[in-house]
Parts: C-alpha cells; structure tokens; sequence
C-alpha cells in the first residue's frame, strides 16, 4: 500500500486526483500507475485500469490470478468489472469510496453472483490515503 500511496502522490503533483495502484504477484511488483485522466484526456485511465493494462502486457495474458491489487481508493464500478474480469485473487484498497465504491460502499460487485469473486480487504492506511484525497480536493476548491 505503501508504494500505492506514492503513485497518488505524483498524482497529485501533476493534478490529478490522487488515485495510485500496485498489482503485486508471488510477491513480486508487476505494474504500478498513478490516475492518469486529465492529463491523457481520457475516462478510461484510472490507476486500477492503467496498472491492469501493464499487468496483463508484462505477463503475456489477460488473467492475473494469484496476484493482489493494492490501490488507495476503493475501485468504481469500471475498475472493479475490469478487476473481476483480470481474475484478479485479492484486491486491497485504503479509503472507501461512498459516492462511487463498488466493492462494499456503494454497490458490492464482489458479493458472488459474477463469474469470479475477489478477496476484498478495505480500510488499509485508510486515513492516509483519505487524506491525500481530502488535500487534494480542499486545493481544488480554493483554486476555482
């Protein structure tokens, strides 16, 4: 989680909304990516995707089981399809997410009822990475 929360942090120097993740597999780091949005323009560039993505490149598949997500917020709807849809065995996230968490705060896609269900662990460096988040949006709103 540790090295997830310095991926927000270059987030949040580059303006964006300090999102970092790490997929980690027999113990070894494949991928780490920070949220990527604003800068590439693009929805689809969130830290959970853009880690997948290199994951599944550096590894030569789409499956990534036997690997743990580490991510400082938990995954949206998108991301936690993708997760599902990677085989992804254990994912790990700081914050919880009210207004868009989809493994346990809003919505729980992990409940069992798709084709693979992950091991969830939320609240990890909870208050760390809600910091980083609440800095981050405080900025925002003083600079607008």
């Amino acid at each position: 989680m540790e090295q997830a929360i310095v991926m927000a942090q270059k987030a949040a120097r580059k303006d964006e909304v300090p999102v970092g993740a790490v997929l980690v597999c027999r113990g070894r780091v494949i991928a780490r990516a920070a949220n990527t949005r604003e800068t590439a323009k693009d929805p689809l560039a969130h830290a959970e995707m853009l880690t997948i993505k290199k994951a599944s490149r550096r590894l030569g598949g789409w499956r990534l089981p036997d690997c743990t997500l580490y991510v400082t917020l938990e995954p949206c709807p998108m991301c936690a399809g993708a997760i599902i849809n990677a085989r992804i065995s254990d994912v790990v996230f700081g914050a919880y997410d009210p207004k868009g968490g989809a493994f346990g705060s809003l919505y729980n896609l992990a409940e069992g009822r798709l084709n693979h269900t992950p091991r969830i662990v939320g609240g990890i460096l909870e208050q760390r990475c809600a910091e980083l988040l609440k800095t981050y949006f405080r900025k925002k709103r003083h600079t607008v």
